[in-house]
């Protein structure tokens, strides 16, 4: 999650430093004189112009209206920058390639406390995710409060370390900067229309900027607030996993299934689904942003200025989702051997194995981030040309659950039992379900099924074939606090050079904790159908799914079901616990790191001529020391349970360990910035730089985990297991930079740069294989076990050795009390002639028995992963930048383009048994604006297009990445000033719908592919 800086904020040194060099006059680049999308530009230009290093800007079009409502969306428009979003609305920042992880954002120069919960708005790999990262979200910023962006693609030793890609500065004003004295100010209203409602739903925003200033500049108060409201809905297709392996070992091949596409090779990487899915979500966020600052300058040279901020995000999304899964082996399966990693574009199952599921999970996602901020600064000129400035900061940021149980995910398992037949077609953008219902009678007592009862016998598929599952949340919760202290010592030599000295102090203390619970009610093999119509018939709601897609055509989703999973959870958790199922932890995670940093700095700043020619020189140093403390609360795993075919249960034991380990490092930071006009109005640049990220919070934890497999290890099922490690290095990168600018014409220019960066200490994975815990796995077929005995009758039977008769003739075993005969004869008396198993039979098993492992089980063996600074790369690329007014017409056009270039993509065809290292975030991207600004009238026209890039590594047990497929979005605006007190404006947000869609190892293989529509707003403010 992030800080914002939102308000009217003191500026610490290294921030009115890096005005002062950037604006050429602090007071020019903190008053607004002139409004609208020309002048904005104009100030950044100057920015860029001025700057030593390269340095791109964004400016306010006037008091409390910045050119986006968005400031993520701004900053896309920067050359180097591309972003991520969440919901449709921007939310992370890459630049030139690096990540979020890997670019410092500050506030007036401080770094502000961060926290980010992903749940809201993801696909479903986030239910269950974990915040550790350090990455700020731009979400939760209201523009409105915003003066200045600045984006430093150079490092600087004024400038504080933490960013590799680059630092991004949020700039607000002060109120004894501001030109007059009185009061003044801004107070704005928007209308908000989101397009992808079905209802005609309006939600409000309202911001406010109020300044004032005694007649004689002595004392000063500046107010900020603002208050967004967003509901919205959208409609998604997904898989939840895909298994890749050689086409000689994919899971679901029998010895009937009939295979189209077949590689000519069996040791060729093939990829199957587990499922596919259907989603409709609800969405909703509200943000509040509230800011103050006070200004006292009792005389001239000294100035004290005290601010205080607080921020408040809540997001909530219900979800409802269809999901089609298969038993194995398959009846049919195609293959595309034209893929790199063959996909299997469709898939078939028939009857023969009596009915199973369909599923309707209900999921709910909530979370409450909140940022409280309090500084203060001294500026004092203690002697002709030597200023003192001195800032301290407390910030503190949560991210917390927000939903009725505590829960940041909650997801309620339900399903009806009615499919006869299905199939599903991967070869489209989204796949295509198609299934056959066949809803035989219900039981007697109007809940609970038998082997042969499975629905309400009406012929359809409704409420009464429902029947709950199991139900899980996820409690993930993230607590950063950062306490910090800098003094800067400015020394102004003749002829504008100048010497600066400083040290900084930052106590940083981050805390994650994850708490996760999972209760069995009618089991997975749906045994109480008619329980939902019966407890809680009042709560569902029939409704066509297939009817929220429009850009995508989808197939069987017209009769689907949906509810609020905390509100059936509520219901459910109490009537199950009652009937012996209680509401168990499988979870509990506590893990803190924290961080003290010491850091100083001296720079020097020539300003000169060379040949005549006017030529700048910026060179200093940083040292930075590093302490880490990390500690750990782990519950130790009592055992991990075998549930169903492919599905485990870790059950923990209560038993607390406290764990406590550390690391330190010592780093020297130089860098030298080299700036001359050979000509008039032309601009060249020359930079080297040495700058640092540190690693993410998650890979410095003290704790281990260990997680079930992924299918039974006789079958190739690995368990995983991870610990990280708290002395781990921080990244570096040696950069090099140069760049050429020619400002041609008023507001106008063209610009190109060159940049490189050599990175060492990227974060791989290190590899054991280890027992954790003394844990024992029940999978292994290994001879004496109860799964070896029920491997080798089912060889003797002729039957598929699948994950499901694995498990069930396992189950039978250990429900006979080791009586393999017994188990046999039960076995067999269920078996089809095609070799399969009877799912209602195997439903049945699954209900009644879990396998625990006992002592003749050997021990897990975990594929442990912990991380290693063991990677390093090499990243180059080129941004071309420029805009150009036509003379006084009012008509201009602005636009950038970045190529970037590295050698740490990930393999397609990489193993997937073991961990891949690749730089996530490298994209191309471009933008392009027309304009016309006159008369009292702005106007923009922009569309912003990022490439097909990487957004992770190593999901699932098969280690696959997960792409993003390119985006382009077509924005629009238009402002008008009725006078100089009250302005009109219309907004138009991704006026083409582009969606977001993700995918594996290859672009048939769809984790994720959301549709998104238009926003519209509508707004007045009125300037005073």
């Amino acid at each position: 999650m992030s800080a914002l800086a939102l308000g009217i904020m003191a500026v610490p040194a290294a921030a009115q430093d890096a005005a002062d060099q950037t604006d050429g006059s602090t007071e020019e680049g903190q008053e607004i004189i002139v409004t609208g999308v020309r002048a904005s530009l104009e100030r950044a230009m100057d920015i860029k112009r001025e700057a030593f290093g390269v340095v791109d800007a964004i400016s306010a079009e006037d008091i409390g209206e910045f050119p986006d409502t968005n400031l993520a969306e701004s900053l896309q428009r920067i050359p180097g920058v591309s972003i991520s979003r969440v919901n449709g609305e921007g939310s992370q920042v890459t630049v030139r390639g690096f990540g979020p992880q890997f670019n410092l954002v500050t506030v007036n120069g401080r770094q502000i406390a961060t926290t980010f919960v992903n749940a809201v708005g993801g696909d479903q790999d986030v239910d269950f995710s974990r915040a550790t990262g350090r990455s700020f979200d731009f979400n939760n910023l209201a523009s409105e409060g915003v003066q200045r962006l600045e984006v430093y693609k150079t490092g600087r030793a004024a400038i504080p370390s933490g960013g590799i890609g680059a630092a991004i500065n949020v700039v607000t004003s002060r109120p004894l900067e501001m030109k007059g004295a009185g009061l003044r100010g801004s107070i704005g209203a928007k209308a908000l229309y989101d397009l992808s409602n079905s209802d005609f739903t309006v939600n409000p925003e309202v911001s406010g900027v109020v300044t004032w200033t005694d007649p004689t500049d002595v004392f000063g108060v500046s107010l900020f607030g603002a208050y967004q409201k967003r509901d919205s809905e959208a409609a998604s297709a997904t898989s939840n996993a895909w298994n890749v392996a050689p086409f000689s070992q994919f899971p679901g091949r029998g010895a009937s299934t009939v295979v189209t596409g077949a590689p000519s090779s069996p040791d060729t990487l093939v990829a199957v689904p587990n499922d596919s899915r259907y989603h409709f979500s609800e969405f909703k966020r509200e943000r509040i942003n509230v800011a103050g600052t006070a200004q006292y300058r009792p005389i001239e040279t000294l100035t004290f200025t005290a601010d205080a901020m607080y921020v408040r995000n809540r997001q909530s999304e219900q979800r409802t989702d269809q999901t089609n899964w298969f038993n194995r082996p398959f009846d049919t399966i195609t293959f595309d051997p034209s893929d790199a990693v063959p996909t299997s574009i469709f898939i078939s199952e028939g009857s023969g194995y009596g009915t199973k599921d369909l599923g309707f999970e209900q999921q709910y996602r909530a979370t409450k981030t909140e940022l409280q901020s309090y500084g203060l600064n001294a500026e004092w000129e203690i002697g002709s040309g030597f200023t003192l400035r001195l800032d301290g900061n407390h910030s503190l940021s949560t991210s917390d659950p927000d939903s009725a149980n505590g829960a940041s995910s909650t997801l309620f398992s339900m399903g009806a039992p009615v499919v006869d037949a299905h199939s599903v077609d991967f070869s489209g953008a989204v796949p295509i379900q198609r299934y056959t219902v066949n809803d035989r009678g219900l039981g007697s007592d109007g809940i609970r099924g038998t082997a042969d009862d499975r629905g309400n016998n009406n012929g359809v598929l409704d409420l009464g074939d429902l029947g709950t599952q199991i139900q899980r949340t996820n409690a993930s919760s993230q607590r950063h606090r950062v306490d910090q202290f800098s003094a800067d010592l400015g020394w102004e030599l003749e002829g504008g050079s100048r010497f600066d000295i400083g040290a900084r102090y930052i106590d940083s203390s981050m805390t994650s904790a994850r708490t996760q619970t999972q209760q069995t009610l009618g089991d997975w093999g749906i045994n109480n159908v008619g329980d939902i119509r019966a407890l809680a018939g009042n709560l569902i709601e029939e409704f066509c799914l297939a009817c929220k897609f429009d850009r995508y055509a989808v197939g069987d989703a017209q009769i689907a079901f949906r509810g609020n999973a905390v509100d059936l959870f509520q219901i459910f958790e109490p009537y199950y616990a009652s009937r012996g199922n209680p509401n168990n932890i499988t979870g509990n995670e506590f893990d803190r790191v924290g961080e003290k940093i010491w850091s100083t700095y001296a720079q020097f700043t020539w300003d000169g001529s060379i040949g005549g020619r006017p030529a700048n020189v910026v060179a200093g140093v940083r040292w930075e020391n590093t302490k880490t403390t990390a500690f750990s609360l782990v519950d130790q795993p009592l055992r991990i349970e075998w549930d169903s075919d492919n599905d485990f249960t870790r059950v923990v034991s209560g038993n607390i360990a406290e764990i406590t380990r550390t690391g330190e490092y010592n780093e020297l930071l130089p860098s030298i910035d080299f700036r001359i006009e050979p000509v008039d109005d032309l601009v060249a640049r020359v930079s080297y730089s040495k700058t640092l990220a540190r690693p993410d919070f998650g890979n410095l934890f003290a704790s281990q985990s260990a997680n079930g497999p992924d299918r039974p290890t006789l079958l190739g099922g690995i368990a995983a297991g991870s610990q990280g490690n708290p002395d781990l290095d921080p990244l570096l990168s040696d950069n090099f930079d140069i760049s050429l600018e020619w400002y041609f014409a008023p507001a106008s220019f063209i610009s190109g740069a060159f940049f490189f960066k050599k990175v060492s200490n990227f974060v791989g994975i290190g590899q054991v294989e280890q027992n954790l815990f003394g844990l024992r796995d029940p999978t292994t077929g290994a001879a004496g076990t109860r799964s070896g005995a029920a491997a080798a009758e089912i060889a003797n039977l002729g039957a598929v050795l699948s994950d499901v008769s694995l498990f069930t003739f396992t189950a039978l075993i250990d429900a006979n009390n080791g009586n393999v005969a017994a188990a046999r004869q039960q076995f067999q008396a269920n078996l089809g002639a095609n070799g399969q198993l009877d799912q209602a039979f195997v439903d049945t098993v699954l209900a009644q028995r879990d396998v625990i492992a006992n002592s003749t089980d050997p021990l897990f063996v975990f594929d442990v992963a912990t991380p290693i600074n063991n990677r390093e790369g090499n990243i180059h690329g080129f941004e071309l930048q420029g805009q150009y007014f036509f003379g006084d017409s009012g008509f201009g056009v602005s636009g950038s383009l970045t190529k970037v270039y590295g050698d740490v993509n990930v393999d397609v065809l990489s193993d997937p048994n073991t961990d891949v290292f690749a730089l996530i975030g490298l994209s191309d991207s471009y933008n392009i604006t027309g304009i016309y600004d006159a008369g009292g009238l702005s106007a923009r026209v922009a569309y912003n297009w990022r490439g097909k890039f990487l957004g992770g590594v190593n999901r699932g047990g098969a280690r696959n990445p997960v792409f993003f497929d390119d985006f382009g979005t077509l924005d629009a605006s238009i402002n008008w000033d009725l006078n100089d007190s009250l302005a009109f404006s219309l907004e138009a947000v991704n006026i083409l719908s582009e969606p977001i869609r993700s995918f594996g190892r290859d672009e048939k293989q769809l984790f994720f592919a959301q549709e998104l529509k238009p926003r519209l707003f509508a707004g007045v403010r009125f300037r005073f």
